[in-house]
């Protein structure tokens, strides 16, 4: 595809579409376009009462389903409660530059939030998906780094963005190595990511702080939540191979019509990749499921 836009999204009818954080920005316009198209979308939102004003403000067949991706038991009551098959799972929920904070499982916010709670979903849900992992991703992977001496900033001068950079790189190296996996189980199921550019988005709406920066120098020049979805979009349904990368094509991937885009060569690291896959495994108690085989 050469171009790319909401009205190109196709006919869903019989799909079951998982996306979390979809109550508000990309999440909830990538949950609204695929009902309208007649997917049945599980949203999975910590806030249920928000999610329900979500579903109720879209057509289609939508459902709500509690999901705190900071608390590893949610995430697990989450997956045992969702029996039915599900075609795509946008792992899309995340937190951006907050103070130095932490989950419930000790994990510090950010890598808990973005990665390890997707990395436990993922696994959890993965006997069931038969289509696609879709995992949003950002241009800030670009300037993280994986620590592993100290991955939860438990001894470091704590640095929100090179946290939130770390986490975003993470999910990069977790789709790369997903992908080398599912193909090694022999399975038509595919891993991609996707990143929204610069969305005018509830991530930096916040006015204090690291965000309060961020959202004076990005609103001028962001795209909207609608465009910024379409990356999102675009790696969900178009006919992209596993480990694609779903980005803006205009000027530093910050807006314009997705296509396909590059990353970082730390992203691009498959030694660490595989660290990470290992160290997460530990971190969750999740691991790539052993029944998931070629389907």
């Amino acid at each position: 595809m050469t171009t790319f836009t909401l009205a190109q999204v196709p006919a869903q009818p019989g799909r079951t579409v998982v996306v979390t954080g979809a109550t508000s920005g990309i999440g909830r316009v990538t949950a609204e376009v695929l009902a309208a198209r007649g997917a049945r979308v599980v949203l999975a939102v910590r806030d249920v009462d928000r999610g329900r004003a979500a579903a109720r403000a879209m057509s289609g067949d939508v459902v709500v389903r509690p999901l705190d991706l900071a608390d590893l038991a949610s995430v697990r009551a989450f997956a045992a409660d969702l029996a039915e098959p599900v075609d795509v799972l946008v792992n899309n929920a995340g937190v951006m530059v907050p103070p130095l904070s932490r989950t419930a499982d000790g994990f510090e916010l950010q890598l808990g939030t973005n990665h390890l709670g997707h990395f436990a979903l993922t696994n959890l849900l993965l006997p069931r998906v038969r289509g696609r992992v879709v995992t949003v991703s950002s241009n800030a992977h670009r300037f993280g780094a994986i620590d592993f001496d100290d991955l939860n900033w438990d001894r470091r001068r704590y640095r929100p963005m090179a946290a939130y950079g770390q986490s975003k790189l993470a999910n990069l190296l977790f789709t790369a190595e997903l992908q080398r996996r599912l193909t090694a189980a022999g399975t038509s199921v595919v891993a991609v990511a996707a990143h929204p550019g610069m969305a005018a988005t509830r991530l930096l709406s916040e006015r204090r702080g690291v965000r309060h920066l961020l959202h004076r120098v990005s609103v001028p020049v962001a795209q909207s939540a609608e465009d910024g979805a379409l990356p999102t979009l675009y790696a969900a349904v178009a006919d992209v191979p596993g480990d694609s990368y779903a980005g803006p094509s205009g000027f530093l991937e910050g807006r314009g019509a997705p296509a396909l885009v590059g990353r970082s060569a730390r992203a691009r690291d498959t030694a660490v990749a595989h660290r990470l896959w290992e160290v997460s495994e530990e971190l969750t108690g999740t691991t790539f499921p052993a029944e998931v085989a070629a389907r």
